[in-house]
């Protein structure tokens, strides 16, 4: 088995995995920040144990193996103390975590121009020092910047993938990853666009990746359950983060909608975008995230 790569960021350190004591069966959601990772650990929350209603609010149930702000020990004695199929959660492309035959890995795309809207937005929502505060680092100073000068720097960065995994081209490479496994058996990749569209099919078609069997019964109420506008209504048990760490746990469930980011470009950011989209990603890939084909 590859040596994984090693991943660090002010609150993240994909090196936590190394030693992390897998189970057959577990789940790991691989995905890129705002691409539909909380939206992925509900729907394998409610595939998991098969009702509505969680035990546990959802950062309970599906933990964040690799994030600073809860210690190490903390993370891994509670997944230990789990019963249940565990499904855990981390934005580490699939290259830094350990790659098990008896481990399912789901990665989510989505149109990245959308998710780093979302991004931005969420930016604003998030106490800063209070994460820095946990996580024992030094809170962030920077000026934000507006909308436009985001966006414009999120396209044209080219540093090396693991500098910013929420640039353009950190968020290609998770993708490109993931896609270059995507024949593997237990490697299984899902678009947040699918989600939006055919939420029924879409957790139907991971259930059976996954050899979870739900009776028919059961899926109206579970589909339900995982909508945006459900998940909206219960954030406070259905958002991530330990308490002070969102601003607003309502506000993390902004918009459950696809196509706003080109439409905020205008012709000369637009196309620069979809240079680099097309350069970063390949036409199949591309394609794929696009279309689903």
């Amino acid at each position: 088995m590859a040596v994984p790569v090693r991943y660090r960021s002010d609150d993240e350190d994909s090196g936590r995995w190394q030693d992390f004591p897998f189970r057959d069966g577990d789940i790991v959601i691989s995905t890129r920040s705002k691409c539909g990772t909380t939206w992925m650990q509900m729907i394998c929350a409610l595939l998991v144990f098969q009702r509505p209603e969680l035990p546990a609010p959802l950062r309970e149930g599906s933990r964040w193996l690799d994030w600073l702000v809860e210690p190490r020990s903390d993370v891994f004695d509670r997944l230990a103390r789990q019963t249940h199929r565990r499904f855990i959660k981390t934005h580490t492309p699939l290259d830094g975590v350990p790659l098990l035959p008896s481990v399912d890995y789901v990665v989510v795309a989505r149109e990245p121009i959308d998710a780093a809207v979302s991004l931005y937005h969420q930016g604003a929502n998030l106490d800063r020092r209070r994460i820095a505060e946990l996580a024992g680092t030094e809170p962030a100073t920077s000026e934000r910047a507006g909308l436009d000068a985001f966006l414009d720097e999120w396209i044209d960065w080219a540093g090396e993938p693991g500098e910013r995994l929420d640039s353009l081209v950190g968020v290609m490479w998770h993708l490109s990853d993931a896609w270059q496994r995507r024949d593997e058996r237990n490697v299984h990749l899902c678009r947040y666009e699918e989600l939006l569209a055919d939420l029924d099919g879409a957790m139907r078609r991971l259930a059976a990746q996954l050899r979870v069997e739900v009776p028919e019964s059961r899926w109206p109420a579970l589909v339900d359950a995982a909508t945006f506008e459900q998940m909206r209504r219960r954030a406070e048990v259905v958002a991530p983060a330990p308490d002070g760490v969102l601003r607003s746990r309502r506000a993390f469930f902004r918009r459950g909608v696809a196509g706003e980011g080109a439409d905020l470009l205008d012709g000369a950011a637009r196309r620069r975008y979809e240079r680099r989209f097309a350069d970063l990603g390949g036409p199949a890939l591309c394609r794929w995230i696009r279309t689903g084909s």
